[in-house]
């Protein structure tokens, strides 16, 4: 929610409040930067209903009343004390570049023009599973507790004229897959060689990384659950 502002949240609360007739207040699995894009996300609200619908009816009603830009997939029941953000045992991200200048694609690209290694990038975006302290690509004065996180996989995949990185992580820090794609692109146009990309990540110094790629290209794709928090059938 912001002040004076239209958001996501609001908008989805308002609707969820009118059908079900009651104050909902829905919590999300976290926030993105400015300009980030999310092709999927989750939040989770309490209801004091003690015959909530919760099937195919309820997102059907719910997309109605919902704007063409909020997409409602589905709806479970899940354990009580079950949370969004702190439940979640992964988030999956990818950043797209495109190689070539798409008129369509301005507002979900970082376009760049050049020769550039994504073989050699391939290589530097293997080494960060051998690490945990990213203090690096975090944002400075940030405000998290900890910068410690576990990647699980990172790689680029190269289709015609289009450049696409996919991370997963346990959690990601504010900034953080912006600030790895930037430093991984100047290391593709050469600007550092792989042991300095080491260098980067050891030094625990922001100012050592490559400048945060542009928020357009960024996409949250995935957050995983375990299993045991639903309560409900999948894909109601």
């Amino acid at each position: 929610m912001q002040p004076n502002s239209v958001t996501v949240q609001k908008i989805v609360d308002e609707a969820l409040s009118k059908i079900l007739n009651e104050t909902i207040q829905t919590i999300g699995a976290g926030r993105t930067d400015a300009g980030v894009h999310a092709t999927f996300f989750c939040a989770h609200f309490d209801s004091n209903s003690e015959d909530l619908d919760i099937g195919n009816k309820l997102v059907f009603k719910l997309n109605r009343f919902l704007p063409p830009d909020i997409s409602i997939i589905s709806i479970r029941k899940v354990i009580p004390d079950a949370n969004a953000r702190y439940s979640a045992i992964s988030r999956t991200y990818k950043y797209f570049i495109s190689r070539s200048k798409d008129p369509f694609s301005t507002h979900s690209s970082w376009y760049l023009h050049g020769n550039i290694d994504v073989s050699l990038m391939n290589e530097a975006s293997n080494l960060l599973m051998e690490y945990d302290d990213f203090t690096s690509f975090s944002r400075l004065h940030g405000g998290a507790r900890t910068n410690i996180c576990r990647i699980y996989s990172a790689h680029w995949d190269e289709s015609g004229n289009q450049l696409v990185f996919t991370i997963k992580a346990d959690r990601f820090l504010r900034n953080m897959v912006r600030a790895i794609v930037g430093t991984l692109v100047d290391l593709g146009f050469g600007k550092m060689s792989l042991d300095e990309f080491r260098e980067v990540i050891a030094s625990k110094d922001r100012c050592r990384a490559g400048m945060s790629a542009p928020a357009q290209g960024l996409f949250l794709t995935d957050i995983e659950y375990p299993d045991e928090i639903f309560l409900s059938q999948k894909g109601c």
